[in-house]
């Protein structure tokens, strides 16, 4: 067993450093190794910055240059298919010096754990117009001997987290400054194995982008099959009710009336007709463990922003015990082939729960368990388009936090199509899932391949991408 102490001269203290966890053996080890190699500081070949948080934005904003906070920030490219928050136009011009470019690294400087501090992020080709707040840095490479994807894969790999996870000083909540983020030494590496990383990452982006068309693909077929493919929201925003109606309905809020609404449940109800909870059991709601049992490492406790229509992050903010996870799993832990649901906060994802972990979800999260044969994948998509968008919208309206109640699926009308296809519909949203599983593996094989080459060489690195380059 490793031993978990450190015995340091005084002339080996750095940076002004005589917490423990600073020289644990870990930390130690993986330094030692670091400095064996040919490195440079990223303060030597690279402009960091870090943003702010305007004090004057305006929450609810559903347009405009998108401001980056640490929950966006997830070990992965930035993902169009995210909810992120935005900004105006003229506040982002205010921050010019950390506008976004291309190819762009990010990190999390700041972070209630250890595990949000350091992890990575890449900006695409063609993301949108953004800027960033105080809790990351901005990395712009200005060094022509390193790629950005190579300084990408080496972050997320462990000598990339075990720097910054050293670096980060609890004081409250973890965080480091630019010196520290400048103070990270990136070994270097021949052409060679930076291009064949680069070529794996890019290969991830193409993979991800074809999965983001073959969800759009999948979404046009739907609203073909649903005769909705020609359909445009009214712009009227203003109708006329009797007060019996409105005691019918029990809502009196304008925005339930609007004429849009009426628009949409017509066209549905000029096909036949079900309601949503038709399809399911009655839903099963997560549960909220409090912040008190929030640990390190352990089981992701997975909250709305560990979640998008691509279903269940694992890289959660937030972790429970092992111990707290075996009292709760037989309630609270989702089943493979279940729809889950967000139903507080961003109301309505959905997305069929296909992965292979242990997690709990919180109680933002309804559990769908079908009672019929439809394609749960069909199934996904529907809830995630215009036809229920828009109901869960009107449904959910009303109060200063956004809730929707699971009682409500009955009231959600949903047009009945074949089961051909549905099935139909559902292999394009499965193959989308497929491409995107792939990305993620290539930016794995991105990440192994680098600690490959730190641990026992580039030769070895290389047959590795060379033995998994799909």
């Amino acid at each position: 067993m490793q031993s978990n102490i450190s015995i340091v001269n005084k002339s080996e203290l750095e940076r002004e450093r005589i917490d423990a966890d600073f020289y644990s053996p870990t930390y130690l080890s993986s330094d030692k190794l670091i400095k064996s190699k040919n490195f440079d500081y990223l303060s030597d070949i690279a402009i960091i910055r870090s943003g702010t948080t305007p004090r004057d934005r305006v929450d609810g904003l559903e347009e405009g240059p998108l401001l980056l906070k640490t929950t966006d920030i997830r070990d992965f490219p930035l993902d169009i298919s995210r909810n992120y928050y935005h900004i105006d136009e003229s506040i982002n011009n205010r921050m010019p010096k950390t506008i976004l470019d291309e190819k762009d690294v990010l990190l999390n400087i700041v972070g209630a754990t250890l595990g949000v501090i350091g992890r990575a992020s890449y900006v695409p080709t063609g993301f949108p117009v953004s800027n960033i707040t105080q809790a990351m840095a901005l990395i712009r490479l200005q060094n022509k001997d390193y790629t950005p994807e190579y300084l990408f894969a080496f972050l997320l790999s462990k000598y990339g987290k075990l720097q910054t996870w050293r670096l980060a000083r609890p004081t409250g909540q973890y965080n480091l400054n630019l010196q520290e983020v400048g103070a990270i030494k990136l070994i270097k590496a021949s052409n060679d194995l930076q291009e064949a990383v680069a070529s794996l990452i890019e290969k991830s982006f193409q993979s991800f982008n074809l999965s983001e068309k073959k969800l759009r693909d999948a979404n046009v077929l739907l609203l073909e099959a649903l005769g909705l493919n020609d359909y445009s929201p009214s712009t009227t925003n203003y109708s006329s009710r009797s007060s019996i109606k409105c005691l019918e309905e029990n809502r009196f809020d304008a925005e339930f009336w609007q004429p849009k609404y009426d628009q949409l449940l017509e066209r549905v109800a000029s096909k036949s007709t079900t309601t949503l909870h038709q399809y399911f059991n009655k839903p099963i709601k997560g549960i909220e463990v409090g912040s008190d049992e929030y640990v390190e490492e352990g089981i992701p406790f997975i909250r709305v922003s560990d979640f998008t229509v691509y279903g269940v992050d694992e890289n959660s903010d937030k972790n429970i015990s092992q111990e707290l996870y075996e009292k709760l799993k037989n309630d609270f832990q989702p089943q493979k082939g279940e729809l889950l649901f967000t139903k507080d906060g961003t109301v309505g994802i959905t997305s069929v729960f296909d992965n292979e972990i242990q997690c709990i979800l919180s109680g933002a999260f309804l559990r769908l368990k079908q009672k019929t044969n439809a394609d749960p994948h069909y199934l996904s998509l529907l809830i995630n388009s215009i036809v229920c968008k828009m109901q869960i919208e009107r449904l959910s309206g009303g109060a200063l936090i956004t809730h929707f109640k699971s009682d409500e699926l009955a009231k959600i009308i949903v047009p009945v199509i074949e089961e051909k296809q549905q099935v139909s519909i559902g292999d394009e949203v499965r193959e989308s899932l497929r491409l995107r599983a792939l990305s993620k593996k290539l930016l794995e094989v991105a990440k192994q391949a680098v600690e490959i080459f730190v641990e026992t060489g580039e030769e070895k690195a290389l047959n590795y991408i060379k033995e998994n380059h799909e």
